[in-house]
């Protein structure tokens, strides 16, 4: 219209001056698009004007003007407006008025000079320049805006070649530096520009320079991000690089780099960018037909190879492989499941042909995106698919996976959850996967070139270094390590990497794991490493990183290893100034002698003050020690005494002079004594009994026992002054406690003379301004206090000491006014340590380290009182002590525990506790409110070591021993009511706290079923008060009948493997050295289980604990099963079978009265659903009530007609009791009666509706009807009336065996364990409840309790019987008769075949059908409807029916136009049978699918803003994305979605929120969605009201 009405203009008035300054507006003004676009029209009628003016010398002197004026309006209208626009957020209206102003200076270019383009290019490239952060300003114009506009100008730029290249080169760098949100609209809109305005000799030029560019650029930098930049652009220009013209990138090593990456890659776009671009690739080659590369380099690697001659072949090939990438999209297993067969045949076909058609990486591809999958059942399926490829087996093959093998198949082995068990594994089996990972490494290694094996084995250790693994990978990878052929590849560079592997395992808090991982470690490296390359001292410093209370410990099979593979390469090692020859190699011996002699070498002393050696390098000397006696015994004729004493002379020298040479350094003391604190030490780190060895050295240290202890009470009395002597007077304080252990010789009166010694400096008066060594004196002081209490705790020395102890608790209770002391009823409780005095010369750096380390010494000062404290009270008793004096000393004691308990280090307050087990208990009457406080801060305390295991279980046995303490637990609320509920509230945290953490709920179940009911005594009185305590903490009992939590999927993937590192028992020696916690989580139930069995039904209070927990357990079964749905093995599943297996384990002791009370309550649970488990349970609890008490027959028989919802299930229930009627029926008092009964009860529900129920009832129908024939003629005589009846029915269930299913069901039924094998009065024994029928009936194996577990607690009674007598049950299978049946699932296929759904490239070529084209405008015209915005493409849509409802909700939302890439599809019968003619009224577009490029750049130009519906990782909701105007909606293919090579072309993704897990929605759907709300955002209120009142 505007063109029309602008030519009217000219032809009526000529005056253009006018029409200019008209049309044009002010400079600060924004004008409206339609202002801009009548100028843009009024410009083109002036183009024309000029054309026609040439011919006519009348009018040529208009030219210059209307130049002039063109040229006026790109400077002076457009570039500043373009500037403003810039300045602006993006929105829809800057979108309008860029298009505008560029197509306005597209026209005006063409009228001026040729040199006004390359100006105007020149004045918009620097802006091109822009990065991520810099804003337009100052006539700069924003990236985007300018690439707009460079695209206007570069048709007018043909001719200058130099500013084409410059151009080029800003778009290039534009790449790199143009933030990700502008990259694909700005440099594909100008590159392809750029291609489009050039001829065919610069545009091989310019895709030459880019290619090369992008592939240099990617190849120096390789990261995710210029990957995905790089495959972008070769998207974008995939139509004119795969040309039949040059440049071909086919033979581009570096361009397949490209694709490779970017198969691999995180985003999903770029993984559908590489794959287009492959499927090109692919495509081209095969409609050339010719080979590539035409010549091959010798030498040179090539990625992509195509032969003329093999064409079928790889067409099928990389059909199979793109079939396999694109599905692997699909993170749904089942879908990708049935296409892992393809890779088998990708692989065939490689193997095959070798390298000569296919390079193995393609293959690593597909298993690296398989090992990014979010699906973890996914990854694991690509992992055991690689573990078991059996091309690997080839050296070729071998050596092209090596970098694979070391690099990502290592990291995605770093993922915990794949070694889950697999399906039938039982507890304690190897997993599955690392028992492959065995035999792949294994295999892969010995077909590694030999060359090889020691370059790929080292690279691959120095993976598992170089990050923190979990325990649980890092232990398999280190086995399948050790399972290697012993071969010598691993050089010292080898061991250092295995070095730092073991750094790794030292980070997991799981120590029994972290020790297997050191035990497989040590073995590979001693089956791996070259003893040549590595020296003596390499080899001993390797071995000091294993940890002796882990792994390497003596006297377990893994010391005997070492000690044998250490003398049979003895000579073999390399020399320490390794260029000796093999002759001047050092033996063991001379190499441990001359450690010791190096080691006690010292300089001599200085006079200044020494801090204490590292005694790591005494424990490493040690070991070294160790290891050389036991090879040297190991020889014939070896006398050990002899040996050791030639080889420990440099200590035998040292220690024999250590009390009279007032001249040796301390140093070298220090050290003396560190070696043989650790050489007296072995007895509690070996796992051997006291051998020879020890007893040699012991007996060699004991020579000089004087001697030693007289140094160390020399120094300990007076002469330790110094900070750091606090530490040196500890080791002293050690070597003398482990030679009063160890030795009966030790002099006696030495303790004497310490503790008189000790007493006197702490009596001292405290000065005012203390000095270091005053201080320092009265810490040792302290120490060895403690340490002599300690010694007599274990009496170790004698008691002629003992004389001196009132002195000592004299010293603590004497009132002696302090300042630290808030208790005047005390004396020296919780004395402190004051803060030592220092000169000034003291450095600020000195000071700081001084209070660090002085904290730490009144810690354990403090610490050592309440040592002394805790021994006093328990020696001395209560009547000697000073406590029960005045019930004040009581009260201010226990004050003082709590003080200490907040001043203490958590770690240090187990003695403080210990006393107040004894302290506590007095004052539960008296004082309420502290013991209270006292409990309740010592529980917050051990709470707070919950993450620190060496401190927290101790601690945690110390806290129950006092707040469960038998007084405690004997209080009632009316007694001490806060107490009570504190100590409740207390046993409720720590079963909270033992669902995250094992072992805790059962130390206190263990403590409190001890103090309720001793083990060990048997002659308790039937009305202990002690044992009436349990019924105030009856929930403990409770709970411990059903504990046992659902653990998250990792923590019982970490308790399957310890349980598998147990069981592999002296093969690991981490099992003989790590100490067995016994955290089992089924610990609580198993005490709980013990507890109960030796109740006596005699003893009228178990009587009525016994009856109060069955109630309590019944009501628990009761709510449970509230649940709307309980699945297997939930905890609700769990729970419940938990209940009926205690119930059925304390059925004989219940009183019958008791049994009456609860029979009602048993029956109902009979009619509730059930998981099989404890349908069983109950069933077989019925069995047994009516065997016992034969009277409450008639209450079972009533069940029969009650109706209870699921009375399928409980019918079900009471029919399988029948079937066990031959057990009951001896029991009851008129038997012929309840046969009639029980008969009449069967053939009812015989003719149930139900199957299930008819099975059920025709097998009760079946035993029940045996027994009638049993028992003679008579009673069939009697029951002659149901007699023909019932074999009728008997007779139906012979004709199942032709009817299929039915027959099957009957059989299995039949032969299952419940109605077969078991018998319910013969297998009555702990071990068919608690393991033979979880086993047999589906529950998961964490929930069996194997009887041998059972027989480790000595305190399990015998009733009922632990064991089964008969073998029946023990030899079924799992399963049930309801399981699809085992013959059929083996008939199945493991991998289905799938439908192929590549589409050929060769069909995306269509010809256009120029008789079906129509010009939308007069469609348009001739259906009367207006022109709306939103334009619908459907040109990849290729389904008539998507189509047709696709058309008719354009037709009914108004949209402007709908494209389809054929207008053929109007016509098909499915695609009118849903568009139901709205084809007639709404504009149709036909645009080919290879057409789309040009079409969408077209419609960008004109302002559209292009969408798609693709979810990418910068999609954006369709709730919250506001569409523009002017919207073209292009709608992906069914299948495939959005090509890669349109996706740069889209301004916005958009994607539907979703909730379900289907990832997409139909395409019709997708676009109705979208197009109604582009609808609703443009309806006014007033136009849905006015429909809402027509409606």
């Amino acid at each position: 219209m505007n063109s029309v009405l602008i030519n009217a203009m000219l032809s009526i008035s000529p005056n253009y001056e006018l029409l200019f300054d008209t049309l044009c507006w002010p400079a600060d003004v924004w004008p409206e698009t339609e202002r801009v676009e009548a100028l843009t029209a009024f410009v083109e009628g002036l183009e024309q004007f000029v054309v026609q003016s040439e011919t006519s010398s009348s009018t040529t002197a208009k030219i210059p003007f209307i130049q002039d004026k063109s040229q006026s309006i790109i400077w002076t209208q457009c570039l500043p407006l373009l500037s403003r626009i810039s300045a602006q957020t993006e929105g829809v209206r800057c979108r309008e008025s860029t298009a505008a102003v560029c197509r306005l200076v597209a026209v005006c270019v063409r009228l001026c000079e040729p040199a006004v383009a390359g100006r105007a290019a020149l004045a918009v490239l620097p802006s091109l320049r822009l990065f991520e952060d810099d804003r337009p300003g100052g006539g700069t114009l924003s990236v985007d805006v300018a690439s707009e506009v460079l695209a206007a100008l570069l048709p007018s730029l043909t001719a200058e070649d130099q500013l084409t290249w410059n151009i080029l080169s800003c778009i290039l760098s534009g790449i790199r530096s143009i933030p990700d949100g502008s990259l694909s609209r700005v440099t594909v809109r100008l590159m392809l520009a750029l291609l489009g305005s050039c001829d065919d000799a610069k545009l091989g030029s310019i895709l030459s320079k880019t290619l090369s560019e992008l592939c240099t650029w990617h190849a120096s930098e390789r990261t995710p991000a210029v990957t995905e930049r790089a495959l972008l652009c070769f998207t974008a220009l995939s139509d004119h690089l795969l040309a039949p013209t040059e440049p071909d990138p086919r033979p581009c090593l570096l361009f397949w780099w490209v694709v490779q990456d970017g198969l691999i890659h995180r985003d999903s776009v770029s993984r559908k960018r590489a794959l287009y671009l492959l499927k090109r690739c692919v495509a081209s080659s095969q409609e050339q037909g010719v080979d590539c590369p035409s010549q091959q380099v010798s030498g040179e690697e090539v990625l992509f190879k195509w032969k003329a001659k093999s064409s079928k072949l790889l067409r099928e090939f990389w059909e199979d492989y793109v079939l396999v990438m694109e599905t692997l999209e699909e993170n749904q297993v089942h879908v990708v499941r049935p296409v892992l067969n393809r890779i088998d045949s990708l692989i065939q076909a490689t193997a095959n042909k070798g390298q000569d058609l296919f390079h193995p990486s393609w293959l690593l591809c597909v298993y690296q995106r398989m090992f990014h999958s979010e699906n973890k059942t996914l990854m694991r399926a690509g992992v055991c698919h690689l573990l078991e490829l059996q091309v690997l087996q080839q050296p070729s093959f071998a050596s092209a996976f090596s970098q694979f093998v070391v690099g990502p198949f290592m990291d995605v082995l770093s993922e915990m959850s794949l070694f889950c068990k697999a399906g039938g594994q039982g507890v304690g089996d190897c997993p599955e996967l690392a028992v492959k990972l065995q035999i792949f490494l294994k295999t892969f290694f010995s077909s590694l070139p030999t060359e090889d094996q020691g370059r790929v084995l080292l690279l691959l250790i120095q993976q598992l270094g170089s990050k923190h693994w979990c325990a649980v990978p890092l232990l398999f990878i280190s086995q399948a390590l050790s399972k290697l052929d012993p071969s010598s590849i691993l050089a010292i560079d080898g061991l250092t990497a295995l070095r730092e592997v073991l750094r790794c395992t030292m980070i997991t808090h799981q120590v029994l794991l972290r020790g297997a991982a050191q035990c497989f470690l040590l073995k590979s490296a001693l089956c791996l490493i070259d003893v040549n390359t590595v020296t003596l001292d390499d080899v001993f410093t390797f071995l000091g990183n294993f940890r002796a209370d882990e792994s390497l410990c003596r006297g377990t099979a893994l010391w005997n290893e070492v000690c044998v593979w250490l003398s049979s390469n003895e000579g073999r090692f390399k020399p320490s100034d390794g260029d000796g020859v093999a002759s001047s190699k050092e033996t063991i011996k001379a190499y441990v002698q001359g450690k010791i002699h190096e080691f006690l070498r010292v300089p001599p002393c200085t006079g200044q003050t020494e801090s204490l050696p590292d005694p790591k390098e005494a424990d490493k000397l040690v070991r070294s020690i160790l290891l050389c006696t036991d090879i040297e015994g190991r020889q014939r004729g070896a006398t050990i005494g002899d040996n050791l004493q030639l080889l420990m002379s440099p200590l035998v020298d040292t220690l024999s002079r250590v009390s009279t040479n007032i001249y040796m350094p301390v140093k070298k003391s220090d050290k003396s004594l560190q070696l043989v604190l650790r050489l007296l030490q072995l007895r509690e780190t070996q796992k051997t009994h006291v051998d020879e060895v020890t007893a040699a050295l012991e007996g060699l240290i004991f020579q000089f026992l004087d001697s030693i202890q007289e140094f160390i009470t020399r120094r300990v009395c007076g002469e330790l002054q110094e900070l750091c002597d606090v530490e040196r007077a500890e080791l002293y304080l050690c070597v003398l406690k482990q030679l009063a252990m160890h030795s009966c010789t030790i002099q006696q009166d030495s303790f004497p003379k310490l503790i008189k010694y000790s007493l006197s400096i702490l009596k001292e008066p405290t000065q005012q301004i203390p000095s270091v060594a005053r201080q320092v004196v009265r810490a040792v002081a302290m120490a060895s206090l403690a340490m002599v209490c300690q010694l007599m705790e274990q009496q170790a020395i004698g008691l002629q000491t003992f004389s001196l102890l009132k002195q000592l608790n004299e010293h603590f209770y004497k009132p002696v006014p302090s300042p630290w002391q808030s208790h005047s009823a005390l004396g020296r409780f919780n004395e402190r340590l004051l803060k030592p005095h220092t000169t000034n010369s003291l450095s600020n750096e000195g000071w700081q380290s001084l209070l660090q380390d002085w904290g730490r010494t009144a810690a354990h000062f403090m610490r050592d009182q309440w040592i002394c404290l805790s021994f006093l009270i328990k020696t001395l008793g209560v009547q000697d002590s000073e406590l029960p004096k005045n019930k004040e000393t009581v009260v201010a004691a226990l004050s003082c525990c709590v003080d200490a308990l907040a001043l203490l280090p958590s770690d240090l307050v187990l003695p403080v506790i210990a006393f107040m087990e004894t302290v506590l208990p007095q004052l539960v009457h008296e004082d309420e409110a502290l013991c209270v406080e006292a409990v309740s801060r010592c529980w917050e305390l051990v709470h707070g070591l919950s993450n620190n295991a060496h401190d927290f279980w101790p601690a945690l046995k110390g806290f129950i021993s006092v707040a469960f303490h038998q007084t405690l637990l004997l209080l009632t609320d009316s007694q001490a009511p806060v107490l009570t509920t504190t100590v409740k509230q207390i046993a409720v945290e720590i079963m909270e706290l033992s669902e995250s953490k094992n072992g805790v709920f059962s130390v206190l179940l263990e403590h409190c079923c001890q103090t309720w009911l001793p083990a060990s005594d048997q002659s308790r009185n039937p009305d202990d008060g002690t044992f009436s305590s349990v019924f105030s903490h009856i929930n403990i009992m409770a709970e411990g009948c059903i504990y046992g939590p659902v653990f998250r999927r990792d923590q019982r993937l970490v308790q399957d493997v310890q349980a598998y590192v147990e069981q592999l028992g002296e093969l690991c020696a981490t099992n003989a050295v790590v100490t067995s916690d016994n955290r089992d989580d089924q610990l609580p139930r198993m005490y709980t289980l013990a507890f109960l069995s030796r109740l006596d039904a005699s003893n009228l209070l178990h009587e009525r604990l016994m009856e109060q927990l069955v109630v309590i357990l019944l009501e628990k079964d009761k709510n449970m099963s509230k649940s709307v749905r309980i699945s297997s093995n939930s905890l609700q599943h769990r729970v419940k079978n938990r209940v009926w297996q205690t119930l059925l384990m304390m059925l004989p002791k219940f009183k019958e009265e008791f049994v009456a009370s609860i029979l009602s309550s048993v029956f109902e649970a009979g009619f509730r659903s059930n998981q099989a488990s404890v349908k069983y349970m109950i069933e077989w609890t019925m069995i047994l009530i009516l065997v016992r008490y034969p009277k409450h027959i008639d209450s079972f028989w009533a069940c029969f007609n009650m109706h209870h919802e699921g009375t399928k299930t409980g019918i079900c229930t009471f029919l399988a009791v029948l079937v066990h009627f031959a057990v009951i029926i001896p029991k009851l008092h008129d038997p012929d009666m309840h046969l009639a009964k029980a008969l009449d009860i069967s053939l009812q529900w015989c003719f149930h509706h139900n199957f299930s129920v008819r099975l059920y009832a025709l097998l009760a129908l079946k035993r029940v009807w045996s027994l009638v024939e049993v028992r003679g003629e008579k009673t069939v005589d009697g029951l002659r009336g149901l007699s023909t009846v019932v074999k009728a029915c008997l007779h139906q269930t012979d004709a199942l065996k032709n009817t299929g299913n039915a027959n099957k069901n009957w059989n299995r039924i039949q032969e299952h364990f419940f109605f077969g094998a078991f018998h319910p009065i013969r297998d009555y024994s702990i071990e068919t409840i608690f393991y033979t029928f979880p086993s047999l009936s589906g529950l998961a194996d964490d929930e069996w309790i194997p009887p041998w577990k059972l027989e480790k607690l000595s305190c399990f009674s015998q009733t009922p019987p632990l064991r089964n007598t008969a073998p029946n049950l023990s030899q079924l299978q799992p399963g049930d008769w309801i399981q699809q049946h085992k013959c059929e699932e083996e008939k199945e296929e493991r991998w289905a075949e799938v439908q192929k759904k590549i589409t050929p490239w060769s069909l995306d070529i269509q010809e256009q059908d120029p008789e079906l084209q129509l010009v939308p405008l007069k469609r348009a015209a001739r259906v009367g409807k207006q022109h709306g915005a939103l334009l619908v493409v459907a040109s990849l849509i290729d389904k008539p029916t998507n189509l047709g409802g696709l058309c008719r909700t354009c037709e009914i939302f108004g949209a402007s136009a709908l494209a389809l890439d054929n207008l053929r599809h109007i016509t098909d019968k499915h695609f009118q049978s849903l568009s139901v003619s709205s084809e007639l009224w709404l504009p149709l577009l036909e645009v080919k699918p290879l057409e789309l490029t040009d079409f969408l750049q077209v419609k960008k130009s004109e302002g559209y803003c292009i969408i798609g519906v693709e979810q990418t990782a910068k999609s954006q909701s369709l709730q919250d994305y506001q569409f523009p105007e002017k919207t073209l909606l292009l709608l992906g293919n069914e299948r495939e979605g959005i090509p890669a090579n349109l996706l740069q072309l889209l301004d916005v993704c958009v994607e539907i929120p979703q909730q379900g897990v289907i990832r997409s929605l139909n395409v019709h759907v997708s676009a109705a969605l979208l197009i109604w709300e582009y609808t609703r955002q443009r309806l006014t209120p007033t136009s849905s009201q006015d429909k809402s009142k027509h409606g």
